[in-house]
């Protein structure tokens, strides 16, 4: 399933209100999960999000600074998206890196495997925001042995 593309701009700094008839057909699926794909003049970016209805009954998604510097906006421009179904099996792309780790660790992937889908992202995100692969393997290891320990803080779980 995927949206016609259509035309946004950032609202209120960090999220972008989203067309009804585009949201809708997306939140019958499990999570009200998207993968988003943006555009503006010639960069692309392609990002997973959660489309969610404010108090005023608009549908929008988040679209915080660094997807604005990736794509080389300002608050004032106006831009592309495309919603595509997210057939991600965590919401988001898991990073071969961490996946490679957790598969060879099935204790450290049965206690991934348990957190919310929530804490499988955010642990997902912080092992994304490495640019090196040695560095995302490393840190991959650091967090499997955390979380064998029993250690939960995101704060506390690459260290």
């Amino acid at each position: 399933m995927k949206s016609e593309i259509f035309e946004v701009t950032i609202d209120q700094g960090h999220s972008i209100i989203i067309p009804a008839g585009h949201a809708e057909p997306f939140l019958e699926s499990k999570d009200n999960r998207v993968k988003v794909e943006a555009s503006f003049k010639d960069k692309k970016i392609i990002i997973h999000s959660k489309i969610q209805k404010d108090r005023s009954g608009n549908y929008r998604i988040t679209f915080g600074k660094q997807n604005q510097k990736a794509l080389g906006i300002f608050p004032s421009d106006y831009f592309n998206l495309q919603f595509f179904e997210d057939t991600s099996k965590y919401g988001v792309d898991m990073p071969d890196e961490l996946q490679a780790v957790l598969d060879t660790d099935s204790e450290a992937f049965e206690i991934f495997e348990s957190f919310t889908p929530g804490k499988q992202r955010s642990i997902i995100y912080m092992i994304s925001r490495y640019k090196n692969s040695q560095t995302k393997i490393d840190k991959s290891l650091i967090l499997t042995d955390n979380i064998k320990r029993g250690i939960r803080d995101n704060k506390e779980l690459l260290k």
